[in-house]
C-alpha cells in the first residue's frame, strides 16, 4: 500500500502542470484588456488550486478522510487513485484513468482548448481590421472563449474534483456571465444596430444548431 508521502508532496508536477495548462490557455486567449486579464486570472487560479491538490497536498481527501475511511475501509485514501473521487464514490475498480468519466474529461478538455484556439484565430484577424468576429465559432455563439474556459474547468472537475474547485466553479461561471453581459453593453453602445442585429441572430452561450448556417457579414465587435 502506498503512503501519502509517495503520492503527494510532489510540488514539481504542481508547478509544471500549472504552467503547461495556464500557458496553453494564454497562447490561445492572448489577454489584452483588464476584462481579459480578470477572466484569465480566474481560470489560472482554478488550475493552480486543482494541481496543488492533485500532486501537492490532498486537502479534500484530508477533510473527508473520516467519512471516506468509514465508507471505504480497504482503500488507501492517500494513494493517487483515491483522488479520482467520482471513481471512488461510485464503487468502481481497476485503473481510474481508463474509466468512462476520465476519458470523457479528456474529450471535454480537448474541446475547450480547441474552442479557445479557433476563437482566438478569428479574433486575431478581425481585430487587425478593427472589425468584429462573426466567423468560426462566433457564427454559433457570441462568447466562445468564455465557453472554452468553462469547458476546460468542467473537464477537470470530471477528472479530479476537489472541494475548493467545486466551490469555485459556479462562482467563476457566474463571473464569466457577468463579464459577457458587461462586454455586450459596451459593444451595443459602440456599434449600435450592427451589434443588436448580430446579438439577435446569435445566442450568447448555447448554440442553436437548427438555425440557418449562412455566413454573416463581418462587423465591428471583438467579444470573447
Amino acid at each position: 500500500m502506498n503512503t501519502p508521502e509517495n503520492d503527494y508532496g510532489l510540488w514539481g508536477p504542481v508547478v509544471l502542470n500549472s504552467a503547461i495548462f495556464v500557458g496553453f490557455a494564454y497562447s490561445f486567449f492572448k489577454p489584452t484588456t483588464l476584462r481579459d486579464w480578470r477572466s484569465f486570472g480566474a481560470y489560472s487560479g482554478f488550475i493552480v488550486a486543482l494541481f496543488a491538490e492533485m500532486y501537492g497536498f490532498p486537502l479534500t481527501i484530508y477533510l473527508l478522510s473520516g467519512w471516506l475511511g468509514s465508507k471505504f475501509p480497504g482503500v488507501n485514501l492517500f494513494g493517487h487513485d483515491a483522488g479520482h473521487l467520482w471513481w471512488l464514490l461510485t464503487g468502481q475498480h481497476g485503473n481510474p484513468h481508463l474509466g468512462v468519466l476520465h476519458i470523457l474529461s479528456i474529450v471535454v478538455l480537448f474541446a475547450g482548448f480547441m474552442l479557445l484556439s479557433k476563437a482566438w484565430y478569428v479574433l486575431y484577424h478581425v481585430q487587425r481590421r478593427h472589425a468584429f468576429a462573426t466567423a468560426g465559432p462566433y457564427r454559433r455563439v457570441r462568447h466562445p472563449q468564455y465557453i472554452g474556459f468553462v469547458l476546460i474547468m468542467f473537464g477537470f472537475l470530471l477528472q479530479w474534483p476537489t472541494l475548493l474547485t467545486l466551490a469555485m466553479f459556479p462562482v467563476l461561471v457566474a463571473m464569466y456571465v457577468r463579464l459577457a453581459i458587461s462586454e455586450e453593453r459596451d459593444s451595443e453602445a459602440a456599434f449600435g444596430d450592427a451589434w443588436r442585429d448580430y446579438a439577435a441572430a446569435t445566442p450568447r452561450f448555447i448554440p442553436h444548431f437548427s438555425k440557418d448556417d449562412r455566413a454573416r457579414p463581418v462587423n465591428s465587435h471583438t467579444g470573447r
